[in-house]
């Protein structure tokens, strides 16, 4: 049954806490910064389709390296169906604060994004069930499924994977590949090397720009920090926490000072670097390693698929040969529950049609490089996913995407802010600890009352 509530009255409740609450930016590539949009096809009602045929979709997207697929794909299926489909795409790092923008308006989004249980927490009053329906049917797996009570509020449409994406061309030309480095003191090594002999070698650094620009520090003050958190959960035996410890901080300092020091550029510079910058460092073959995902690989295929390879985030912890790369999900679909039921069921439809069509699985394999967890999905041409599946089927171990449980948006800034003052020798890294664990309590306290 859809559940009616007042729009304008929740975000005057909720406003303050989902304003500060972004969502990481796992996508937020640097490929996109700004906000685009684009009627798919015409708005005319004649279907082909089921009973959402009289209705309309509007999807406030994610991800901007994915927009102009999904701007395609809308335009496919209007065409097949005759249903109006709209695809609105946020700014790198905005989707929150574009998403209370849209939910006030009278054609507020009809799909939408969280990023796991803490960004469920905002939204969960706009979610509609979608436990009696066919997309919930598809899934491989109930974990891929958000829930509240017995409600399915919200359905990951991807799962992704991060590590150090590498040039394998380079490291071979500095003598090096990747069975020299299983660890963080190997990784340093060859990363210290690589940077002492970068002027032989024709590169700028060993790692790309650590930027902390807006589309670009999400990689660290998100992804990196997953790590830490991720290990300390892992020694503690639990899932989430309402006070980090910050056990292996230590381990994260060791890491973000290889990134800073041994790079393409000045630790001073890194306030303003972006992810474009990142890109076209790596792309242009300046420099040999760059921390990201198997999202990327649009930005990066030019330099050929056999050139790519991908390490695990070393950050020195016992037993780390061992360990894989980071694969997770922080993108889940929610239907908006304060739409017409003509507009729930035409969404509905348009979302069962992309995970089971051969148009809408190929694009959402091919164009957008995703691996689905839905029963029809296509295997992925993506390189990056093939080398991400290796690394399981060698054993390793997965780390975990815990940074779902950040406690919010805010505490991310305040932990990126830090990491800038200390890469720019303005602050130290007692006040990067001081953000992680003092942050994690206040915030967490903010969230929860």
């Amino acid at each position: 049954m859809k559940k009616m509530i007042s729009r304008r009255n929740f975000l005057k409740v909720a406003g303050a806490s989902a304003a500060a609450l972004g969502l990481a930016a796992c996508g937020g590539s640097s490929s996109s910064t700004s906000t685009a949009s684009s009627a798919a096809g015409s708005t005319a009602a004649s279907s082909t389709a089921a009973s959402g045929a009289n209705g309309k979709v509007y999807f406030l997207n994610f991800k901007p390296e994915q927009d102009e697929a999904w701007q395609n794909l809308a335009k496919v299926y209007t065409e097949e169906t005759g249903v109006p489909v709209t695809v609105v795409t946020a700014a790198s790092g905005q989707y929150e604060t574009t998403l209370m923008s849209e939910m006030e308006k009278s054609e507020a989004p009809t799909l939408f994004q969280v990023n796991g249980p803490v960004g469920l927490a905002n939204w969960k009053d706009y979610c509609y069930d979608l436990s009696g329906s066919k997309l919930y049917g598809e899934l491989t797996s109930d974990s891929f499924a958000l829930k509240d009570g017995d409600a399915v509020t919200s359905i990951a449409y991807v799962i992704e994977t991060y590590g150090i994406i590498y040039n394998k061309e380079l490291l071979t030309a500095a003598g090096y590949t990747q069975d020299d480095i299983k660890g963080f003191d190997d990784l340093k090594k060859v990363a210290d090397d690589i940077q002492a002999r970068k002027a032989e070698l024709g590169v700028d650094g060993a790692f790309t720009s650590a930027g902390m620009d807006g589309s670009s520090d999400w990689r660290f003050k998100t992804h990196l920090a997953n790590l830490p958190i991720y290990y300390e959960y892992k020694a503690d035996g639990i899932s989430s926490t309402d006070a980090i410890k910050g056990t292996y901080l230590d381990n994260y300092k060791q890491i973000w000072d290889l990134y800073i020091t041994d790079s393409t550029c000045d630790p001073t510079l890194l306030a303003s670097k972006t992810g474009n910058d990142a890109v076209a460092e790596f792309v242009g073959k300046k420099a040999v390693f760059y921390q990201n995902g198997t999202w990327a690989y649009s930005d990066v295929k030019d330099l050929g698929d056999d050139n790519l390879g991908m390490l695990p985030i070393y950050i020195g912890v016992d037993g780390e040969e061992n360990q894989g790369l980071c694969t997770g999900s922080e993108n889940y679909w929610c239907v908006n529950n304060t739409s017409s039921d003509e507009d729930i069921q035409a969404t509905l439809d348009f979302l069962y049609w992309c995970v089971t069509s051969d148009k809408g699985t190929s694009a959402m394999s091919d164009d957008m490089g995703f691996v689905i967890p839905f029963k029809k999905a296509k295997e992925s041409t993506n390189p990056l996913i093939a080398i991400a599946n290796d690394y399981v089927a060698a054993g390793k171990t997965s780390v975990d995407w815990c940074f779902s449980t950040m406690p919010s948006e805010e505490w991310k800034n305040g932990v990126g802010s830090a990491l800038t003052a200390y890469a720019a020798g303005t602050g130290d890294w007692n006040a990067v600890v001081t953000a992680f664990v003092d942050g994690w309590a206040k915030e967490y306290k903010l969230a929860n009352g």
